[in-house]
């Protein structure tokens, strides 16, 4: 593992370092604790919880080191000259109930998912890369790029996708970006969906039901958890993934800066690469993501709008720090096997403000929405999705 020695390593270090809390008497055993560890979060109290409810400990005993001290029962008298301890983060009353994320009167509507490309143009494909001999540039450039995306990280980076109007693919984007990361790198990869306005990211990723949100998680996440207790509130996908949803598909879910900042910064260390789905621009909660993340991706259609619209907004980020323009990397996404525009002259108009841009070639897996499957994709569309993913991670490594 090219992490294990990095950031994965001083989470151990720090683990092992610390003193175990004291624990109510029946989780005092060994196999109290294996019990513990295997009980659903959402099941049982949260461990801070549990130390609420101790009594205060005496004066001359001495909290070990690194740890709270607890919060003095109602019924103790306090010492003499001993200050009050801050009030802590109030706990969800009661545990949200799973939600499934098709409602099940919508599930038979779906049609059999179809390939990124058609049966004639795979053949074509096949046929012309025997001819020309392209295979093993293929091979190799391929090499290079999941070398760039396995490069170990010290601290994990944030990426923060959005877009500046609905239906230009952020979620497909973000969807594309965090498993290209999950696909090559050895360390979990988080993906966050930070757009709680019945954002599509849980169904794009195959996620079955939803039960802990992003605004749940920012009151119950601690520094003393540990990775295994964090990921019991996530939900999991393949190849060491993690999704953190925005809601369980009502309306009205919201989420505030501070909410998003308590969780993003406390669920840095667990991660290695986390890709936050942002609301459109200009909403506040995507300001924030954009500003704090280590990279930004815009995702852009290949429409005479959407260029236009972005060009104006590249154009104004020219204005801000220079990192935020050198940071950022515009996915040009097609929309239609026959866009509009020229699209390769519309990218380096793109370009030319200072931002880099890579074309998403037109898909049908993609444009048909629901689950996304890379095995479905279209051979383009896999290496144009693992180069964004590459340049994005790589512009990630050079802020901190």
């Amino acid at each position: 593992m090219p992490n294990a020695n990095n950031w994965q390593g001083d989470v151990l270090r720090d683990l092992r370092g610390t003193p175990p809390q004291q624990q109510a008497p029946d989780h005092g055993s060994a196999q109290g604790h294996a019990q513990a560890q295997s009980h659903d979060p959402a099941q049982e109290q949260h461990p801070a919880q549990q130390q609420q409810q101790q009594p205060q400990p005496q004066p001359q005993r001495q909290e070990p080191a690194g740890t709270e001290a607890q919060p003095p029962s109602r019924n103790a008298a306090a010492s003499p000259g001993s200050t009050a301890p801050p009030p802590r983060t109030q706990r969800p009353a009661r545990s949200p109930d799973s939600r499934p994320v098709v409602d099940s009167a919508l599930t038979g509507t779906a049609r059999r998912p179809q390939r990124g490309e058609s049966a004639a143009a795979r053949i074509s494909r096949a046929a012309r890369r025997i001819v020309s001999s392209s295979t093993a540039r293929e091979v190799a450039e391929l090499t290079r790029t999941a070398e760039q995306i396995q490069q170990p990280v010290t601290t994990g980076r944030q990426i923060a996708v959005t877009s500046i109007r609905g239906g230009a693919g952020k979620t497909t984007v973000a969807a594309l970006l965090g498993s290209a990361y999950a696909h090559y790198r050895h360390d979990p990869v988080l993906l966050v969906e930070a757009d709680p306005a019945l954002g599509s990211l849980p169904l794009r990723l195959g996620a079955d039901s939803l039960r802990w949100t992003t605004a749940d998680l920012a009151d119950i996440v601690e520094p003393q958890m540990s990775l295994l207790d964090v990921t019991g509130y996530l939900v999991q996908l393949p190849d060491n993934a993690w999704l953190l949803p925005g809601s369980q598909g009502r309306i009205g879910a919201m989420l505030d800066t501070a909410a998003y900042e308590r969780v993003m910064v406390a669920l840095r260390r667990y991660f290695g690469v986390t890709v936050v789905d942002c609301e459109t621009l200009p909403a506040e909660v995507a300001r924030v993501a954009l500003s704090a993340a280590q990279a930004r991706v815009l995702a852009v259609p290949a429409t005479l709008d959407g260029i236009t619209s972005t060009y104006a907004v590249l154009q104004w980020m020219q204005g801000l720090p220079r990192h935020m323009i050198t940071g950022t990397v515009v996915a040009l996404t097609s929309t239609t096997s026959r866009p509009g525009i020229d699209v390769e002259a519309a990218a380096e108009k793109l370009r030319s403000t200072g931002a880099a841009v890579h074309v998403l070639p037109h898909d049908r897996h993609l444009a048909a929405g629901g689950e996304l499957r890379t095995e479905l994709l279209a051979r383009p569309t896999r290496l144009a999705a693992t180069r964004l993913a590459a340049e994005v991670f790589q512009l990630s490594q050079k802020r901190r």
